[in-house]
C-alpha cells in the first residue's frame, strides 16, 4: 500500500474547533488599552461571518456546500505511506503523510483561502488585502479570489519576492497584484525603509501594510486576510486531519504514535495536528511535534506573552509565545516559518503540554528534504522539510528501541518554485543561523510594558 485515497463523498462536511476542548481556555485579544476586544472592534478588518468564526466555542462548524464544491478541485488529498523512506532508515517505524502540494497553489493554503474568500464575497466585499512570507499564503489567496471573482492585493516579504520570483508570478497569472514589503504605498511601508533601506522585510511589516490597506478604503469594500494565527485559519486546516483519520481508519492502523507538521504561524501544524490533539485531551498516548527553524524560535525559546501580531502594533494583543513584535528574522529560504509570533491555539496547546517543539537548523533540512525526494521522489518545500527533519529524528529513535511506532505528518506543500535554495545548498551557499541570545532579549524588551499573559494549564501532560 502506497496511498490511501478517499471519494468526494467521504470528504468531512464539519470542521473541528480545538477551542471546545482545550483543558484551559484560551485568554482574549485585547486591545491597546489592555481591555478584552468585543467583535465589534475586528469589523473593519474582517467580515462579520469570519468574526463569529474567530470567536465560536462551538466543536463543530458546518462547511457550506459552495465550498465543498471548490475543494473537490484537489481534496480529499491522498494519504501516502512513505515505504522509501522507512526502508533507507532501516526503521520499524511505518511512516504516513497528508500531501497537501496537490492543491492548484501547492500548498496546504488553499484550504483556508477559499473558505475566506467565499464568506467575505458573502458579506459583500469586493477586495482583499493579505502579506505573505514565501509566497505560498499569497498563491492560494491570488488562486482563491481568481474563482470566486475578487480583487487581490499580495504585500510579499522582499527577501522571498526577491528570492522566489516564480511565486510572484503564481499570483500574476492568476490576477492578484504583489507587490514587496515593505512598500512606499503605505505609512508603515514608509517608515520602514525610512529606517533601514535594505531590510530584508517581514511577516511583521507586511501584515501592518495589508491591514493599513484594507482599512484606509473608504468606500467599505475592502478586507484583510490572514494565512494562519487566528482561530478561523486554522479552523478551515483541520479539513486535513480528519481526513487523516478516515484514510487512517481504512487500512486499519488503529493507533497513531507521532503527529508532526511545521509551524510558522501554526496553520499547516493545527490542521493535521488538532484532530489528534483531542485524542490526546481524552487520554490517547500520541506524542505531538512542531518544528521550527533555529532561526526563528517562536515556540522553543520565545515566551507566552501578549504581543501584536505586526510591526505597526496595529492588530489586537494576542496570547502567544513570541519573539517581540519588532523581530526581523534571517534571510532563511523557510520564508513561510519567519514569523515572530504562533497561533494562540496552538501556543496554549504548548502550554498546556500537549504539543511538544523542537527546532531544527536549515542545513539538516535541507539534508532531510533531499534524502526525501532521493527516496519519496516528491520535491518539498523549505518549510516543509522541517518536518521530515523531525520525522526523520522520530523514525530513528523508533530504530534504537525496536518499536514499531506510527509517525503521521503533513506534507504541507510542494518546492517545485524553491529550487535556487536547493542550488544555494547544494553549492554550499547556504549556513546555518542559531538566534544569538542577546538578539534575542533585546527584541524581546517590546514585550515590557504590554500585559501579562498567565501560563494557565491543568497540569495533567
Amino acid at each position: 500500500m502506497i496511498k490511501v485515497l478517499l471519494s468526494e463523498d467521504e470528504i468531512p462536511r464539519q470542521w473541528y474547533n480545538l477551542a471546545a476542548d482545550l483543558p484551559s481556555p484560551l485568554q482574549p485579544p485585547l486591545g491597546p488599552d489592555g481591555k478584552p476586544i468585543s467583535p465589534d472592534m475586528l469589523a473593519p478588518v474582517f467580515p462579520m461571518n469570519l468574526i463569529e468564526q474567530e470567536v465560536s466555542r462551538e466543536r463543530w462548524i458546518d462547511i457550506p456546500p459552495e465550498i465543498l464544491e471548490i475543494l473537490y478541485l484537489w481534496r480529499p488529498s491522498p494519504l501516502y505511506r512513505a515505504t522509501r523512506l522507512e526502508k533507507a532508515l532501516g526503521t520499524p517505524a511505518r511512516i504516513y503523510y497528508k500531501n497537501e502540494g496537490v492543491s492548484p497553489a501547492g500548498s496546504h493554503k488553499p484550504n483556508t483561502a477559499v473558505a475566506q474568500a467565499w464568506y467575505n464575497k458573502q458579506f459583500g466585499i469586493k477586495r482583499i488585502t493579505t502579506e505573505t512570507g514565501a509566497g505560498q499564503w499569497g498563491s492560494a489567496l491570488a488562486f482563491a479570489c481568481c474563482l470566486l471573482d475578487l480583487e487581490c492585493k499580495v504585500f510579499m516579504v522582499r527577501i522571498s519576492y526577491d528570492q522566489k520570483p516564480f511565486r510572484k508570478m503564481m499570483m500574476q497569472t492568476w490576477g492578484a497584484n504583489c507587490v514587496p514589503s515593505p512598500s512606499p504605498e503605505t505609512r508603515a511601508g514608509r517608515d520602514m525603509l525610512a529606517k533601514s533601506p535594505d531590510t530584508p522585510g517581514s511577516l511583521g511589516i507586511a501584515i501592518s501594510e495589508a491591514i493599513e490597506a484594507a482599512v484606509s478604503d473608504t468606500s467599505g469594500q475592502t478586507r484583510y486576510s490572514l494565512g494562519s494565527v487566528l482561530n478561523h485559519v486554522l479552523l478551515h486546516q483541520t479539513i486535513i486531519g480528519l481526513e487523516a483519520k478516515k484514510q487512517l481508519g481504512k487500512i486499519n492502523e488503529k493507533k497513531v504514535d507521532v503527529v508532526i507538521g511545521c509551524a510558522g504561524g501554526g496553520s499547516n501544524f493545527a490542521g493535521l495536528a488538532f484532530p489528534f490533539v483531542v485524542d490526546k485531551i481524552n487520554g490517547a498516548q500520541i506524542k505531538v511535534v512542531a518544528a521550527e527553524p533555529t532561526s526563528c524560535p517562536t515556540m522553543t525559546r520565545g515566551p507566552f506573552a501578549y504581543d501584536f501580531g505586526d510591526v505597526a502594533a496595529t492588530t489586537p494583543l494576542l496570547p502567544m509565545h513570541t519573539l517581540g513584535h519588532n523581530f526581523i528574522p534571517a534571510p532563511i529560504h523557510a520564508g513561510g516559518l519567519r514569523y515572530h509570533g504562533l497561533a494562540p491555539l496552538v501556543s496554549q496547546s504548548i502550554v498546556e503540554g500537549l504539543v511538544s517543539p523542537q527546532a531544527f537548523d536549515q542545513l539538516d533540512c535541507y539534508a532531510a528534504a533531499v534524502l526525501w525526494a532521493r527516496t519519496e521522489g516528491f520535491i518539498p518545500a523549505p518549510e516543509t522539510s522541517h518536518a521530515i527533519a523531525a520525522v526523520i529524528e522520530q523514525a530513528k529513535q523508533a530504530k534504537e528501541e525496536g518499536k514499531e511506532k506510527v509517525i503521521l505528518f503533513n506534507w504541507s506543500g510542494h518546492g517545485l518554485m524553491d529550487l535556487l535554495g536547493y542550488e544555494k545548498y547544494f553549492s554550499g551557499q547556504l549556513t546555518n543561523y542559531v538566534l544569538p541570545e542577546g538578539e534575542l532579549q533585546e527584541n524581546l524588551r517590546v514585550l515590557q510594558n504590554l500585559p501579562k499573559a498567565p501560563a494557565n494549564k491543568t497540569g495533567k501532560w
